[in-house]
């Protein structure tokens, strides 16, 4: 058989094989086409190459151009089968005066064909093809030479058949397709958009594992499609921006793509744009705000200039979208613009390095105030049919971010939701799978409707604990929690978030979030403690929540790392204790003892004797795993003195305890070799604070105290209370 013969029936792929002419079509029926039926039956009884070839060219010539339907081309493979196909992708002798490429051509032409039925997509003989048509895509060869391109174009439609399969995405990212395409598209040969189409689609399916296997080469893509972006001058670079979004790495982004991405979206957000040309940047500026927080935008005046637009832009069409009544809301769009507000909320709060100035701040805080205002209105017209929807649930995450730091203004709207907001986190509470799903629902809205985005998280009361946390120290917010059974609802949350750091769980796969959450609630009831005692009293849930801090903490601070939620735990739960002192399992239960234990660890490590140059006498000074938290951690101490002080009268077994730990005799070794100038007034207070009550309890504690020279250790400190209590019998 001459070349011209292979060529032409090579051309069984353009003539109704090629998958892109595989549609349904006219079927001719078996007893109407005999001709195709004998040809056929000479397809299967073909005996050599020859004979093949041969009977491929008549079944070209009898099936015209879109004839071919999906029995007719399963019958064709039926009569082929892969060995044929396999033998002419591998051979690597051509028949004189044919291109070496011609087989092959045939090969991925007959491929194609197939891989229109899914199911042969899918096949074993298919997917083990895929390194082989991967490197087709990066072969050099004549640019303009036809059948080069046509098999450029059939190995695009196997792979992208194959992707189109549940597995397929899988095999080829294992089958280094992702890699293939990248260098395809950055050579920008033949056939390179179509590439980026099948990137774009790889990307979208398994996001992880083409960054995974392929991470230096998407990386140069995304150097290429940012240094475009920053360059495009015409409408390309609102397409650039539609894409942009997927070629972000899970890790860093170079600093060469961050400023061409920053300048390219500066000129087109600097711009007056219609809105389909507007909403594309904002998707791009939410998800690199998502990825880089305000690393991406440069410092000095032009920086700060930008993330003013960016913001004012967002709360702009947040306000448009969400004010407007009749009228469908884009979400996606509306959601993007709540990760720039949020955005604008954290550097508004920073002190230190924010790039905006204060001006700048003042004037923000009040635009986003009114767009958090619309926020407020829309959530007061979400029925009890909408509270699943992911939208729902990143306006109560915006709405969450601004109440963590500001609860002063929009006080009536906010009081006025928040029995909507208590039942929202109950009800995705107590569905809590449901809850984790909405936030990855909610960051794939926020980015594209295809593009999973970065982690949210997975529940709404977590979001709300911060806001939540300042709201309970006002009467009127904190009255309308208790209503609605938010202290409740909170103790089932910390006692359920508990149980993921407790014993048998692997706390160093935990997020922050969990500890975060925690310590949050820890706030939350502290504010209940003071300002709501009689609630604490009353509510059962409360002494479930006891129990829990009482089990927990003697294990709690033996854990490194972890100082500041024992500090949470143990305050808690010594102000509690002060509250609930009747309560049977605080009458000296071997949980009782075990909390006050592990309560005084906690308050007696905090300090130690520290030796300096050319003194001979020590000074007061933080302990080590104190020292680097003490700013956090302070007013927990402090309250926790406090309390314990005010536990020791109503407890009559604990002052024994104290002394059997030896704290009030260590306590009083410490305070006598230190110089009195190095403990402040505060410190002095607390300590006497404590010494007294013990000393005043008991009896044997007064004489530990004197016998530990406590009489000179009072005088020298001029603790007149603690003087006074041991110079009595």
């Amino acid at each position: 058989m001459s070349c011209c013969d292979l060529a032409a029936a090579g051309q069984l792929g353009k003539t109704g094989i090629m998958a892109s002419d595989c549609e349904p079509a006219l079927n001719q029926a078996e007893s109407r086409n005999p001709t195709l039926e004998r040809y056929l039956g000479a397809l299967r009884e073909a005996k050599n190459d020859s004979e093949q070839f041969a009977a491929l060219l008549l079944v070209t010539k009898a099936v015209k151009a879109g004839d071919i339907d999906a029995k007719t081309r399963r019958r064709i493979f039926d009569a082929v089968g892969f060995t044929f196909p396999n033998r002419l992708l591998t051979t690597k002798e051509a028949p004189d005066g044919c291109p070496d490429h011609v087989l092959r051509a045939l090969g991925v032409a007959l491929l194609a064909c197939f891989c229109s039925d899914p199911e042969l997509a899918a096949h074993p003989q298919v997917l083990n093809k895929i390194p082989i048509l991967s490197t087709f895509l990066t072969a050099r060869g004549d640019p303009d030479d036809a059948a080069r391109r046509s098999m450029i174009d059939d190995t695009y439609q196997c792979l992208t058949a194959v992707a189109g399969t549940p597995r397929g995405p899988r095999h080829l990212i294992a089958g280094g397709t992702v890699s293939a395409l990248c260098q395809a598209y950055l050579g920008h040969g033949y056939g390179f958009d179509q590439a980026l189409a099948l990137l774009v689609g790889l990307l979208a399916a398994a996001e992880a594992q083409c960054w995974k296997e392929a991470e230096p080469d998407l990386l140069a893509v995304l150097r290429g499609l940012s240094e475009d972006f920053q360059k495009a001058e015409d409408a390309s670079k609102f397409e650039l921006c539609q894409l942009l979004p997927l070629f972000l790495p899970p890790t860093t982004v170079p600093s060469e793509c961050l400023r061409d991405l920053q300048a390219g979206l500066a000129r087109i957000l600097g711009s007056k744009l219609s809105s389909w040309q507007r909403n594309p940047a904002l998707k791009l500026a939410a998800r690199l705000a998502h990825a880089c927080g305000s690393n991406w935008i440069p410092a000095g005046s032009s920086g700060s200039k930008f993330l003013a637009l960016l913001v004012n832009l967002a709360c702009v069409e947040v306000r448009l979208e969400l004010e407007e009544t009749g009228t469908e809301v884009k979400e996606d769009v509306v959601t993007a613009c709540y990760a720039l507000m949020e955005l604008g909320i954290q550097e508004c709060t920073r002190c230190e390095q924010s790039l905006l100035k204060e001006p700048q701040k003042v004037q923000l805080v009040s635009i986003m105030k009114e767009a958090i205002g619309a926020v407020i209105h829309y959530l007061q017209q979400v029925g009890p049919e909408k509270q699943k929807e992911p939208f729902v649930f990143a306006s109560v995450r915006i709405l969450g971010a601004w109440l963590a730091e500001e609860t002063s203004s929009l006080r009536k709207e906010v009081c006025q939701l928040l029995p909507f907001l208590v039942r929202y986190a109950k009800t995705l509470y107590e569905e809590a799978e449901e809850a984790n799903d909405l936030s990855q629902q909610v960051a794939t809205l926020a980015i594209s409707p295809t593009t999973p985005g970065p982690t949210w998280p997975g529940d709404a009361l977590r979001l709300l604990l911060p806001g939540w946390c300042h709201l309970t120290v006002e009467d009127g917010p904190r009255e309308i929690l208790i209503k609605e059974g938010a202290p409740s609802l909170l103790c089932k949350y910390f006692l359920q978030q508990w149980e993921l750091t407790s014993p048998g769980h692997d706390t160093s796969v935990l997020p922050d979030s969990v500890e975060i959450g925690l310590q949050t609630c820890c706030h939350i009831f502290l504010n209940l403690v003071v300002t709501a005692p009689g609630l604490i009293k009353r509510d059962a849930c409360f002494t479930s929540l006891m129990n829990t801090l009482m089990t927990s903490l003697p294990s709690l601070v033996q854990q490194q790392g972890r100082l500041l939620l024992a500090a949470n735990v143990a305050t808690l739960g010594l102000l509690m204790a002060r509250l609930l002192s009747t309560s049977p399992a605080l009458q000296g239960t071997p949980a009782s003892r075990g909390f006050f234990a592990a309560a005084i660890l906690f308050l007696s490590q905090s300090h130690v004797a520290r030796a300096t140059p050319g003194s001979d006498q020590a000074v007061l000074a933080l302990s080590p795993d104190y020292e680097g938290i003490w700013a956090d951690l302070q007013e927990l101490w402090f309250l926790g003195m406090q309390a314990f002080t005010g536990c020791v009268p109503l407890l009559p077994w604990l002052a024994p305890a104290a002394l059997r730990s030896r704290w009030p005799q260590e306590l009083l070794q410490l305070l006598g070799s230190v110089s009195p100038n190095s403990v402040k007034p505060e410190m002095v207070a607390a300590y006497q604070g404590v010494l007294v009550e013990l000393a005043r309890a008991n009896r044997l504690c007064r004489e530990a105290m004197r016998l530990q020279a406590g009489e000179e250790t009072a005088s020298h400190y001029r603790m007149a209370a603690l003087e006074q209590c041991l110079s009595e019998p």
